[in-house]
Order: structure tokens, then sequence, then C-alpha cells
């Protein structure tokens, strides 16, 4: 039995550069590129959320109008298969490429094709950009991900991963805030924010200049390197050695525990997706028909915000606890909050506050996913793996959402289909966590 399947501390197979221990500028420059880019995806994410509507009215024709929540349906799930197919393509990229390059390359590409975006002529092409943007924005956290994971200490990845995942929670109320100061602009505004969307291209400058790739991924870098050269000049290899010639894919979806890892991480990973697109997106509209129409976007708003505060304090805890006992804690917090929510909720002000709350759990458990993955998987497919996750989930998730959508029309209401789809999902989640793989809190990453 390996050291990744027991638990234990993982064992050094290689010649490999001793754990980092202290938080150098190197690491600390590598967060802020990373959370800048995060922050955008989190921007652009939510953008398309705030203006779908009114991209669709600008550009559609008479007969996708009478159709409109369709059309923006189908913007947002072009974005999902774009965003899922991006991932895995950019993990499989990273560990080959390197963290840095990828990193750079994914900003750069939603940038310019966020930028495109805004100039859309027609529905079509709108439809299309949105899917070729969506890779870009899925190419960019599994790269980035990692790249914190292995610059930064044993003792504070926790909070470190949580504060890049922060990002996506501040992009999306810097998005809020630009749609709203776009407004007067008029029929048009919908496109000047998407060109705001341009601005994570000059992050890449500052990657370029003061990003390095971590040492524990160069080591092993540089030692295919060797291998595949003795291998050409016909010498021998050990069997470790032959193991660095393999795809990343292969080097780690062919060892059977860190399949069922992989499948067990999906599932939670899923619960999550669910909670946050097929649950979660009615709380506006919920609060709309207890509270009056003007109440919906300060839910969405206050919903988003509180996600800040919840990914930060994760990332404390599950450095103070342990990844496991903080994951069931939101949880647990994310399944009582919806029966809380959906019935008890009457007013605006009580609206407000459990959208506050809701933001902070089923927003805040996302900060697990660049804690707790990095650390299950070794190095040689580290990024491959944790993004064919995280990004596989999107695929899942969305076919749920649709399924909510079913349901609301089924059971008559939006409180009882959310409710009971996210309880049975997080009740699902709570029975996984504890054996998708062993605590890691404090250990060095897997060589």
């Amino acid at each position: 039995m390996s050291d990744l399947e027991s638990g234990l501390p993982p064992r050094k197979t290689l010649a490999q550069p001793r754990t980092v221990r202290r938080i150098d500028k190197t690491s600390r420059r590598a967060l802020l590129a990373s959370w800048l880019g995060w922050t955008f995806d989190g921007f652009e994410t939510y953008a398309l959320v705030l203006a779908g509507s009114a991209a669709v009215a600008g550009l559609g024709t008479s007969a996708q109008l009478e159709r409109l929540p369709a059309y923006v349906g189908a913007l947002v799930a072009a974005t999902l298969a774009g965003w899922a197919l991006g991932g895995i393509v950019a993990g499989f990229a990273a560990d080959y490429l390197g963290r840095r390059r990828t990193l750079i390359i994914s900003i750069l590409w939603y940038a310019l094709f966020t930028g495109l975006t805004a100039l859309a002529p027609n529905y079509w092409w709108l439809l299309a950009l949105r899917f070729i943007t969506g890779m870009g924005l899925g190419a960019e956290w599994g790269s980035a991900t990692t790249l914190i994971g292995e610059l930064w200490p044993d003792r504070s990845r926790g909070r470190a991963a949580a504060v890049l995942q922060s990002g996506f929670g501040v992009g999306a109320v810097l998005a809020a805030v630009a749609w709203f100061l776009l407004q007067p602009v008029g029929g048009q505004a919908w496109r000047y924010l998407f060109l705001v969307g341009t601005l994570p291209a000059l992050v890449v400058l500052y990657v370029r200049r003061a990003v390095r790739d971590p040492e524990i991924w160069t080591t092993i870098r540089d030692r295919r390197r060797q291998v595949k050269a003795t291998v050409a000049n016909g010498g021998q290899v050990s069997e470790q050695d032959r193991e660095l010639l393999r795809s990343p894919f292969a080097s780690v979806f062919s060892q059977p525990h860190l399949r069922r890892r992989a499948v067990r991480l999906l599932v939670v990973t899923v619960v999550s997706v669910i909670g946050l697109y097929g649950v979660s997106a009615w709380i506006p509209q919920y609060t709309a028909q207890v509270a009056g129409p003007a109440w919906s976007a300060t839910a969405g708003l206050v919903f988003n915000a509180a996600s800040v505060p919840g990914y930060l304090v994760l990332g404390y805890l599950a450095d103070r606890w342990g990844r496991k006992p903080t994951m069931v804690l939101y949880y647990v917090g994310s399944a009582v909050i919806l029966p809380v929510f959906f019935f008890a909720v009457k007013t605006p002000e009580t609206a407000l506050i459990a959208a506050g709350v809701a933001g902070f759990f089923i927003l805040g458990q996302f900060a697990w996913m660049p804690i707790y993955m990095p650390e299950l998987f070794p190095t040689t497919g580290r990024a491959t793996a944790i993004s064919a996750v995280f990004n596989s989930a999107r695929i899942a998730g969305s076919a749920v959402t649709l399924f909510t959508g079913v349901l609301i029309s089924l059971l008559g209401g939006i409180s009882t289909a959310a409710t009971t789809v996210g309880l049975a999902s997080y009740v699902i989640a709570l029975g996984v966590i504890w054996f998708v793989g062993p605590e890691t809190k404090g250990q060095p990453l897997p060589r």
C-alpha cells in the first residue's frame, strides 16, 4: 500500500527539494497573481448572469426574444461547457508545460475572447464566443491552484488557497458594481461590461516577471527529460523512472486507489455545484416572491459578498482543525440554511440575512477544493487530476440544474424543489467526505 493510499505522510521517491517551510517573496507574488486572475474569472462569470438578458435583448431576433430565458440559459450552458473542456485540457497542459506558462495562456485566452464577446454582431456569435471564453475561464483554476499548493508552506497552505478562492467572490461583487455604474449607458451597457473583462491581460505582465514554477514540479520536469534522453539513446531506466514517461492522466488514473479517490472527490464536488447552480440560483427569485422584486438583486449581491468571508474562514479552520472536519461543518451549515431560507423567511430583512448565511456556507465551501485536492495526488499528475475532478463536476451539476427546474414545475414551487434537491445532495456529501482520502493538515504534498 502506498503512502498516498494509507494516509501516512508521503515518502520521497525521487531526489526532491525539501518542503517549503517559509512564506517567501515568490510565494506571495504567485498568490497575488493567481488571485487577480481568479478575481477576473469571478467578474466574468457573474457579468454573464447580470448582463445575459440585456445582451440577448440587444442581439436577438423577435423569435429569440419570445423565448428569452431559454436563450440566456444557453449562454450559461455554453460557458459551463467551455469551462469544463478548457479546464480538463489545461490541467494536462499544466503538468507538461508548467504551472506558470499555462496560467499565462489561460489569462490571455479569456481576456481576448471576453473582449471579442463585447463585439458580437448577433446571438450565435455571442454563443460561440461564450463557449470559447469559458475554456479560458476553466483553464485558470487548475494551474493557479496547483501553483499555490506547491509554493506555500504545509502549515499555511489552506489559508493561501482560501485567499485564492476568495478572488471569485470579490470578482462577482466588482461585476455587480460595474454593472450598476454602466446602467446609464443604456442598451449597449452589456458590451462595456464585457470590455472591462479584457483587463486581466495586464496581469500577464506581472505573472511573466514575478512568478516562477515551483521547484517540486521543475525537479520532476528535469528528471523526465533525463529519462527521455536515456531511453532515446538505448539506455536502461528503472521502473520508477519509467513512470515519468507516462501521460499525467495515466500516471494518476491507472492507480486504483487514486482513481477511487478521484471518483469520491467528484461526488462531493458535484454536490457543491448543485448547491450553487441548482439550488442557490433560485435565492434572488424567491426573495422577489417574499419581499418584492426590488430586493432580488440585493439578495444576489449579499449572497456573493458573503462568500468572501466564507472562503477565508474555511481556510483558517482547515489549517487549524483539519480539512475534513471543516468540510463537514460547511456542508452541515449549507443543509441547515436551505429550509430556513426557503420556508422561514418572510420579510426583506430576514431574506438578506439568510442570503448572507447561505452565501457564507454554500459558496464558501468551494474553498476546500483548492486546499484539499492538490494534497491527494502526486506531482506528475496533480494538475491533471484536480482539473478533471473540478471541471467534470460542472457537467454533472448542469444536468441536475436542469432537473431542478423541472422539479419546481412538478412540485409547484421553488421552496420544496430547492430544499429537496439541496438536502439530498448535502446528505450524500456528508456520507462521502470521511472516505475521500487521508486527512492532510500540515502534511507535505505527495511527490
